[in-house]
């Protein structure tokens, strides 16, 4: 099971990542604080100090085209929100 599936990178998120050294992830739906933990642990080299989860349901969406009304849902997700010892960072853009 991959727990980590991306990394979020909004301006909300980069705002709470300068000052209160959280950074945010899209996670499997099944993974727990202490799976999630150690993932982010292992995949940056840091040390994470809490991991607090959200789950998002989906959403019905409907618009309308030429070939008359298309509805359909968003995904569902889990959110988890990770805090680092300080002087610890993560640098989602390294990779580019």
């Amino acid at each position: 099971m991959d727990i980590l599936i991306k990394p979020i990178v909004t301006e909300k998120m980069t705002g709470q990542t300068e000052v209160l050294k959280c950074y945010g992830f899209i996670v499997d739906k099944r993974a727990n604080k202490y799976q999630i933990k150690k993932a982010v642990q292992d995949m940056y080299g840091v040390s994470v100090v809490s991991v607090n989860t959200m789950r998002y349901g989906s959403k019905e969406k409907s618009r309308f085209t030429k070939n008359g009304l298309v509805r359909g849902k968003t995904n569902a997700f889990k959110k988890a929100v990770v805090s680092l010892v300080d002087g610890d960072v993560i640098d989602f853009y390294s990779n580019i």
